[in-house]
């Protein structure tokens, strides 16, 4: 295992990343009641972070969904609301 060093966020980019991201999309938003909740709350955010949430390295797709296909004009847009309204997603459909 390879130890990062205290308060060095270059040292691990990735990782501070995705925390930052969490804590500023979800748990600024959010009262944890407890360690369930917790969990629960960072499962849900786990799930729409790989299959959902836009990446910019990778083209504006999610890690675990294939790339997005031709935009239609006439597409109408569907809004899915998580963890209580604290997250939207959204998705077209021809």
């Amino acid at each position: 295992m390879l130890l990062s060093p205290v308060r060095a966020p270059q040292a691990n980019a990735f990782l501070e990343g995705w925390i930052g991201g969490c804590r500023r999309e979800l748990l600024d938003r959010t009262l944890i009641l407890n360690a369930r909740h917790l969990r629960q709350v960072l499962a849900e955010y786990e799930t729409h972070f790989n299959t959902h949430r836009p990446h910019r390295a990778l083209g504006q797709a999610a890690p675990l969904r294939p790339l997005p296909g031709p935009r239609h004009s006439d597409a109408k847009v569907i809004r899915r609301d998580r963890l209580d309204g604290a997250i939207h997603e959204y998705t077209q459909v021809a």
